[in-house]
């Protein structure tokens, strides 16, 4: 019997190190592919330094692809998009004139600079930001019918109807609906009602239509009966909401908007959806966060380049735990090499040369942060890592003008607008 058990015991441990053998990571280094050589080649004259690269050839290819998938006009979400040349380029392949702006200074901005742009909050801001925008906005290029305010709710229509009596001017307001995402809004005719009859009685307060974000479609399980069941409840919620809209204020004098969809749902709009316009931005550059099934045609357009500063030789820990990193560097050949990149902690992660990866046991840097990789990563110092977005809003305001590239060479640069959130 002793024997016996001894024979279990030895069994088991050799079949224990067998299967952490075959778990242990594989060498997963490698040198950049032809598309990243490419952008390499392509920012060499560039002086060394965290860059945002724009790929011109994939977002004309993912602004087209849209285009034909979308069965509405589009409008374009300016946080996404936080650069007049991406916005340009977008307006032209939509063959559109709307966009969605989610704060004062990019509102004000874009309006001063492109006044034949349409404008759709894209959030209820406070009337004292909507203030300051009228303020700011030079008075020929702060034409009532350019801007939509948005209102979710009865207290917030009150401040918006005090500035316009305040200012004597008209004002546009476009009311937010939760058709799903309770991320605020009206949600039902009871809330919406009052909200309409007070519109109805300021003359200065012109009701412009609704708008319904139900990214939330994209995010639902697809559980049987949990995705098309929420879709379903959001598009009924949307229609009942709009034909209170028509019951109370009778025809229109004008085309409402009836704002819906952002880049993950936009697909999900045909000919039956309430909706007359679809707002889309992050799509047309495809950071991470937006590899969804519904956006496979399309390709990543935005990267972040930035230089190797140190080849730290093995990869070590901080004096005290240098242990730590010897055990990793056994155990994980992926661990065994050190770089420092310049920069750094950005929502991001790595792209390209393969294997590259953040070190999770040294700790993120936004000054100069360890990478690891195994020996067969070719780099040294001044050699160019490329990142890739988790997402555009935000990020791509982070490193100055975007780097336009074509064909192997950088053909534009494209400033981005001052960081505001």
């Amino acid at each position: 019997m002793a024997m016996s058990r001894r024979t279990w015991l030895i069994g088991g441990t050799a079949a224990g190190l067998v299967a952490a053998g075959l778990a242990r990571p594989g060498d997963r280094g490698g040198a950049h592919d032809a598309y990243f050589a490419g952008l390499a080649k392509a920012l060499a004259p560039l002086p060394a330094q965290p860059t945002l690269v724009i790929d011109r050839a994939r977002l004309k290819a993912n602004l087209a692809a849209i285009r034909q998938q979308a069965r509405h006009p589009l409008r374009v979400v300016v946080k996404s998009l936080p650069s007049l040349g991406l916005i340009d380029a977008a307006l032209a392949d939509w063959r559109s004139d709307r966009a969605m702006v989610f704060n004062a200074p990019q509102l004000a901005l874009v309006a001063t600079e492109r006044p034949a742009v349409k404008m759709l909050l894209g959030k209820p801001l406070p009337a004292s930001a909507a203030a300051w925008v009228l303020d700011n906005v030079p008075a020929e290029r702060r034409a009532p019918e350019r801007i939509e305010w948005l209102v979710d709710s009865a207290e917030r229509l009150a401040e918006y109807r005090a500035l316009a009596r305040a200012k004597n001017l008209p004002l546009r307001i476009n009311l937010e609906i939760d058709v799903g995402l309770h991320r605020g809004g009206v949600e039902d005719e009871a809330a919406l009602a009052p909200l309409l009859e007070l519109i109805r009685g300021e003359p200065l307060l012109r009701f412009a239509g609704l708008m319904g974000y139900d990214a939330h479609l994209a995010a639902i399980p697809d559980l049987p009966g949990a995705r098309s069941g929420a879709q379903a409840e959001a598009a009924r919620r949307y229609a009942a909401l709009l034909a209170l809209a028509r019951q109370r204020l009778g025809p229109p004098a004008g085309p409402w908007t009836l704002n819906a969809a952002g880049s993950p749902t936009f697909h999900l709009h045909d000919a039956s959806s309430s909706a007359n316009e679809l707002s889309v931005g992050s799509a047309a550059v495809k950071p991470a966060d937006f590899d969804k099934p519904s956006l496979a045609a399309l390709q990543p357009a935005a990267f972040i380049a930035t230089p190797v500063l140190k080849d730290l030789g093995d990869f070590r820990l901080p004096r005290g735990v240098e242990w730590i990193a010897g055990a990793a560097r056994a155990w994980d050949v992926n661990q065994r090499r050190a770089f420092a990149m310049h920069g750094g902690h950005w929502l991001a992660d790595p792209a390209s040369p393969p294997g590259v990866q953040p070190s999770g046991l040294y700790g993120p840097s936004s000054n100069q942060q360890v990478l690891v990789a195994s020996p067969s990563t070719a780099l040294k110092p001044g050699d160019w890592l490329f990142l890739r977005p988790r997402q555009s809003e935000a990020v791509l305001l982070q490193f100055g003008d975007l780097v336009v590239v074509d064909e192997g060479r950088i053909v534009d640069r494209w400033p981005v607008f001052p960081a505001s959130a």
